[in-house]
């Protein structure tokens, strides 16, 4: 097992994933003062659960000896529409899994974060399939109908 490469792979994660969440909390408020309870709710939850996975990250660095590092987030425009922050969501996810697929090839030799970043790929690719959908179900009943099921 190569150490280095699972702890540069949960570093990366670690930092990207803290990032996305704050986005996902903050937007999460921004569409509850809308009066989007159900979507506000459903971003703030998922800002819950990505600290869960950065939690499970850094134990994993710690386990393996590694230094943790805070490597600071980049600015990213908050998207008052709800159905624009979607779709540009999704783009970030699909890129995303794509990203987590790549990496799942060189953590083929550490089973123990092999595991930890592949029921990581499922939660994201369970939260995908949720935006795609979503982007499906606007397109059908159209934009208004769609804010109205999440008030």
């Amino acid at each position: 097992m190569e150490a280095k490469k699972s702890i540069e792979a949960l570093q990366l994660f670690a930092t990207g994933l803290t990032e996305g969440a704050l986005v996902h909390k903050l937007q999460g408020q921004i569409f509850k003062s809308q009066g989007f309870d159900k979507l506000g709710q459903k971003y703030i939850d998922h800002f819950n659960e990505e600290m869960e996975w950065v939690e499970k990250f850094v134990d994993r660095i710690m386990d393996l000896g590694g230094e943790v590092k805070f490597e600071g987030a980049k600015t990213r425009a908050l998207i008052c529409d709800p159905v624009e922050y979607v779709k540009a969501d999704l783009k970030i996810q699909e890129a995303g899994v794509d990203m987590l697929y790549k990496c799942m090839e060189t953590l083929i030799n550490d089973p123990t974060t092999y595991d930890i970043m592949k029921a990581y790929l499922a939660d994201e690719e369970e939260d995908l399939y949720w935006s795609q959908g979503t982007m499906e179900m606007i397109e059908k009943i159209g934009k208004q109908n769609w804010l109205f099921t999440q008030v």
